[in-house]
């Protein structure tokens, strides 16, 4: 049976009934709410075309987010705020963004990561890591509360930064069937948060967006109220981000989340999105990996062990003395000395 794309479906996985389509469906149209519709406000202007921005200007940007935002300026890279501010104005392509507008974008963000108490992220992973009865834990008990909440949506392994392309994007794996059926809506968009930061931290130089790859074989039912999270978080949060989400294989559940959502998405964000079947992802996955074939992982059929560094829950062990088993720390430290290498083959 051909999908949507044209593929065929490479191996068994769970349908949708039309029951839960219609739930989901219906609750999809509850959360796309004014907010939502706000926040797809985006450029859809995709020239290819750049245009210079002077040291004057990005000085102007810099301070001007040191003032707004004194403890997490650092997070935006120069080559990232360069690359928002050179893109042509939506209203004219033949002109560059004027220097406000690339300013609001970058406000927009940095309010966004306030809001969602993104720069704190890190402190949490810390604290769950931690025993309970830390100054911290036994002071704050709420806070406790949210970071174990965020540490079980780390625990389940099923979104983990590993590897670089052979051109310096890191790459976010995706193990759907390791991902809850009831999530926890916000810790789970937390755990996002959480690992596209450190994936973000760790782009070598000049690099500003990351790869997404999913292995989506056996899939949990369609959470809106999640899907709309994500979609707000990956426009609001994370715009130009994303460089590119490849799905293998096709099933009934991704077709239908997929033509939930991208007739939500922004045509630039939406034309980043490839549906493939097994063989489609291993041929891509040979030319970007920064190994090649080597790096496969044996979910697609390669010979790359991920779950040596990413196994699942019941497999693993507390990291620290209190609920993390997610490898959060190797991961970082993983990440970074991939970025030093593919920087010292530069040289």
């Amino acid at each position: 049976m051909m999908n949507w794309l044209g593929y065929g479906s490479d191996e068994a996985t769970p349908d949708l009934s039309s029951e839960d389509a219609k739930k989901a469906k219906d609750m999809l149209g509850a959360e796309n709410g004014d907010e939502f519709k706000d926040a797809l406000e985006e450029d859809d202007v995709d020239t290819g075309k750049t245009f210079e921005v002077s040291t004057e200007e990005l000085t102007i940007i810099r301070k001007q987010l040191e003032t707004q935002f004194p403890d997490d300026c650092t997070y935006l890279s120069d080559a990232y705020i360069l690359s928002v501010a050179s893109k042509p104005y939506s209203k004219d392509p033949t002109k560059r963004r004027p220097l406000e507008y690339s300013m609001e974008k970058l406000t927009n963000v940095m309010e966004w990561r306030a809001q969602e108490g993104a720069p704190q992220m890190v402190a949490m992973v810390k604290l769950a890591n931690g025993p309970e009865d830390w100054p911290e834990a036994v002071e704050y008990p709420q806070k406790l509360a949210k970071a174990k909440a965020l540490a079980t949506a780390l625990n389940y392994s099923g979104l983990y930064f590993h590897g670089l392309t052979k051109d310096g994007r890191p790459i976010l794996w995706v193990r759907t069937n390791r991902m809850p059926w009831y999530p926890d809506v916000d810790a789970q968009c937390n755990a996002l948060i959480t690992l596209a930061d450190a994936g973000i931290r760790a782009m070598p130089e000049g690099v500003t967006d990351f790869i997404c790859i999913s292995d989506s074989s056996y899939p949990p039912p369609p959470n809106p109220t999640f899907l709309i999270k994500l979609l707000k978080a990956l426009v609001k949060g994370y715009p130009d981000r994303l460089n590119a989400l490849w799905s293998a294989p096709v099933s009934s559940v991704i077709q239908f989340v997929m033509n939930l959502l991208l007739p939500l998405m922004p045509g630039r964000l939406a034309s980043k999105v490839v549906l493939l079947n097994l063989d489609g992802v291993r041929d891509k996955l040979k030319d970007i990996l920064m190994n090649g074939e080597e790096d496969i992982p044996t979910f697609f059929g390669g010979s790359c062990q991920h779950d040596k560094f990413y196994p699942e829950e019941s497999s693993a062990e507390n990291r620290g003395k209190g609920s993390l088993k997610f490898d959060y720390f190797g991961m970082v430290d993983r990440l970074v000395q991939a970025r030093k290498e593919f920087e010292a083959s530069k040289k």
